[in-house]
């Protein structure tokens, strides 16, 4: 894909891998709200609230819930950029409508490419600083998106086959 962002190994973290469901399907499961809420968070998390606005300046946001009953506030940021069924940018660091906000922690990148009956499915999340990608990693990162991935495959096996 030509519109494919540099890495900067340094601040960023990637996640690529082939997955044997369409890219359309992928992204319904990125874009609508009853898809991703049943996939988003990994088990036994559970992603409790979602709304999308997808465009440009739109929202994102979801509210998770931990095994012990805590919530995790919404952390609402914005769409940068929507090309169907093959790139969704979005990030924390911005709110809807592209207003700046205090605290940011990442822009991520899903570009999504067709690969023989399946998906090249690659995420870039991008840091602001060694430490936010450190951070994250620390916090789980290639577990924990490598699982919701697993979760989204098999839910579009289920729901959308």
């Amino acid at each position: 894909m030509s519109d494919r962002p540099e890495i900067d190994l340094d601040l960023d973290l990637v996640l690529e891998r082939v997955v044997d469901v369409r890219p359309e399907q992928v992204w319904m499961a990125w874009t609508q709200p009853k898809h991703l809420m049943q996939w988003f968070t990994p088990k036994p998390w559970e992603t409790i609230a979602c709304e999308i606005d997808l465009r440009p300046g739109g929202i994102f946001s979801t509210t998770m819930r931990s095994p012990d009953g805590q919530e995790m506030p919404a952390n609402a940021g914005c769409y940068l950029e929507v090309v169907e069924n093959r790139k969704l940018v979005f990030t924390d660091a911005l709110g809807p409508g592209y207003r700046p906000k205090g605290s940011g922690f990442m822009t991520a990148t899903l570009l999504l490419e067709p690969e023989g009956t399946g998906t090249r499915y690659t995420a870039i999340v991008a840091h602001a600083d060694p430490d936010g990608k450190k951070k994250h990693e620390d916090m789980g990162f290639a577990d924990g998106w490598g699982t919701a991935l697993d979760q989204l495959v098999e839910h579009v096996k289920r729901t959308m086959s």
